[in-house]
């Protein structure tokens, strides 16, 4: 896994991406604000960045805020380390859009843990899909029309873009019809030369 680091202090800095590499992930640090953005929303951004609340150019806050109201390709979990600590600072940066709030100094077990508990939500994130958008529909068949262009029902389309499974019954209007239709003599054929 990817983590950012994003801290002014560079000695802080240099300790925490040791223990972050010691633990096996691959480190990229920022030591503003600016330099972090450019590596949130760069060609490969990072899935987990760690944030000092001040910093120069851009705060965590300020991270924090952009990059909820920017669309990304993949979601990225956001960890504020500061040293404020009141409660009001606690709120103010998940309202900002932090996933997870931890005061410096910090315990390194304590932070281990809280960067597996992003792993597991990143990780049940990644297993989430959506239909989004325009599908394309026949208006008799009631088909949809998927990526390759070929025509399937619409039930095989929502599980195999949402994961949703699906149960198959018939609605009572259908029952009806369906009874009607069996009940109903059938047209005889036309003799020939009739």
């Amino acid at each position: 896994m990817r983590i950012l680091i994003a801290d002014d202090d560079r000695l802080s800095t240099l300790m925490l991406s040791k223990k972050l590499e010691r633990w096996g992930f691959e480190v990229v640090v920022a030591h503003d604000g600016a330099a972090a953005w450019e590596h949130m929303v760069g060609g490969q951004p990072p899935a987990l960045s760690i944030l000092d609340w001040m910093m120069p150019k851009l705060d965590g806050i300020e991270l924090c805020r952009r990059i909820r109201a920017t669309p990304l390709r993949s979601p990225m979990y956001l960890i504020l380390l500061t040293a404020r600590n009141s409660r009001q600072d606690l709120v103010a940066g998940l309202e900002a859009g932090a996933d997870d709030y931890l005061t410096k100094p910090f315990d390194p077990e304590e932070l281990h843990a809280r960067i597996h508990v992003g792993q597991r939500t990143l990780a049940l994130m990644a297993n989430i899909k959506q239909l989004t958008g325009l599908l394309p529909i026949c208006s008799y068949c009631k088909r949809i029309r998927a990526d390759d262009n070929y025509w399937e029902q619409v039930d095989r389309y929502i599980a195999d873009h949402t994961g949703a499974s699906f149960t198959h019954g018939i609605c009572p209007a259908c029952l009806k019809k369906s009874l009607d239709d069996l009940d109903s003599p059938e047209t005889p054929a036309p003799k020939d030369g009739a």
